[in-house]
């Protein structure tokens, strides 16, 4: 059976608002066209017409966050060090130092759709949807949350769209083996604006990145901004999500990306 591949990645692209306005990409497009006294200064003398059909090359600079797009944060962004719950204390790795197992393996799908934008998940509300789907956890197993947010990608409320894990739902997971999960909202907590009225109310600074600061406990990585999730299953297929190896840095872009192969699975 050939293998089937579903794109689980949004564009980096500069015209849909996929970021806050302060932190979205900016990128330039150069044609054939504008790029010809490019060349001409490497080789003096050329001219436009001594090009094949007179085209320069096609270029692109971007001016991006490591966090723009669908990305893979390491645990440095998260905290400084990670494991605590671990007995050992580390400092936490960055994009370069993530394992590439992790990277490669069954995936398992989370249906969080139901949920109101703003919502918290629990630890309670990932072991019932677990045994919907009828699936027990297996270590390493990479985790994605289909969210209300994959819905309204392209839409201005993208960013302030869909549910978040917290603490007690994301350690629920590392808790069982699991090092790398994903979302196809804008973060992996709840969106900041719903958690600023949370916040403004109780003066609860714990509820502040409570998802991601799991990282503290046990170092992890997740996908931010995926996409298509409404298109997988429950499980049954693998996630592809190598992140570009920056040095040092907190996150790195990946192409994330479902595949489905009976060869693949029954091998696990």
């Amino acid at each position: 059976m050939p293998r089937k591949f579903v794109d689980i990645s949004i564009f980096l692209e500069n015209d849909v608002l996929s970021d806050p306005p302060s932190f979205k990409p900016k990128i330039e497009y150069f044609t054939h066209q504008d790029t010809v006294e490019r060349i001409a200064n490497f080789f003096p003398g050329l001219q436009k017409n001594d090009l094949p059909d007179g085209e320069g090359w096609a270029v692109e600079v971007a001016t991006i966050s490591t966090h723009n797009g669908t990305h893979l944060d390491a645990p440095y962004h998260f905290h400084s060090t990670m494991d605590r719950a671990l007995g050992e204390q580390k400092k936490s790795k960055t994009i370069d130092e993530v394992p590439l197992e992790w990277c490669f393996q069954p995936g398992v799908k989370l249906d969080f759709r139901h949920f109101e934008d703003g919502y918290v998940v629990t630890a309670a509300d990932v072991e019932a949807e677990l045994k919907r789907i009828g699936h027990e956890l297996k270590p390493l197993e990479i985790v994605v949350v289909n969210t209300r947010a994959g819905s309204r990608y392209g839409h201005s409320d993208y960013v302030s769209s869909g549910c978040g894990m917290g603490y007690e739902a994301t350690m629920y997971l590392l808790e069982r083996g699991i090092r790398l999960t994903g979302i196809d909202g804008w973060s992996w907590d709840a969106p900041f604006v719903h958690t600023q009225k949370k916040f403004e109310s109780s003066h609860d600074s714990s509820l502040i990145w409570e998802g991601h600061k799991a990282g503290r406990d046990i170092g992890y990585c997740h996908l931010e901004k995926l996409h298509n999730l409404e298109a997988l299953p429950a499980d049954g297929f693998y996630i592809s999500c190598f992140p570009h190896k920056i040095r040092g840095a907190s996150a790195g872009w990946t192409r994330a990306v479902a595949i489905f192969d009976d060869a693949l699975m029954q091998s696990k």
